[in-house]
């Protein structure tokens, strides 16, 4: 098996981007125009690094979710989740961070490479409040750079493409996923009845 070990043997197997926009587009701010693709974005991938590893988490809310409080600030409110705190934890380590906006239909994804902290303000917090409840947490990243991604991944993966979507009882549900893990010591049944409901209650 060949493997690359150098940087300078990786550039002879690529050229120098071809098309201009592939630097013109990346941005050391959040534009109107990239405004836009976040306040329509209801899902966003948070990438983190820490000690313990690399973390990459799905976000998602009512679109808009991430706040843009100005040209150089995102405010992302932590929901609740399972109480790993891996994006968290890698933060409070290491601020670098990576954001993946998508939004259903559309094949362009936006990102943003920034660094974060992480906020216990009670007013803050409050204006993020959603069915009653205000996240314990907010993170606010700094804006480094923004730029937008071409939807060749995601035409090639026909991701929104309807035709291709799976009917969820092709895949193993998680209790049975746990209850295989366990060898069985975990009610993976009773995990499974008792999950929609759970999910309920706890989404927000």
């Amino acid at each position: 098996m060949s493997l690359i070990t150098t940087i300078a043997e990786l550039e002879t197997l690529y050229s120098e981007p071809v098309q201009p926009a592939a630097r013109i587009k990346v941005l050391d701010h959040v534009s109107d125009q990239y405004h836009g693709f976040i306040q329509a974005s209801p899902f966003m991938i948070l990438a983190s690094v820490g000690r313990s590893g690399v973390d990459c988490s799905p976000r998602g809310d009512p679109a808009g979710f991430v706040r843009v409080a100005d040209r150089k600030t995102l405010i992302i409110p932590d929901r609740r989740g399972n109480n790993r705190l891996d994006s968290l934890r890698n933060i409070v380590e290491d601020p670098r961070v990576h954001l993946l906006f998508m939004i259903p239909g559309i094949g362009e994804t936006l990102r943003v490479v920034g660094r974060a902290v992480i906020s216990t303000d009670a007013e803050l917090c409050a204006s993020f409040t959603m069915q009653g409840k205000a996240p314990r947490t907010v993170i606010i990243v700094t804006v480094e750079e923004a730029y937008t991604q071409c939807q060749k991944a995601l035409v090639r993966s026909k991701l929104w493409d309807p035709s291709t979507q799976i009917s969820r009882t092709e895949l193993p549900t998680m209790g049975q996923i746990l209850s295989t893990i366990t060898k069985g010591d975990f009610d993976g049944e009773a995990y499974d009845k008792a999950y929609p409901e759970r999910l309920r209650q706890t989404i927000y």
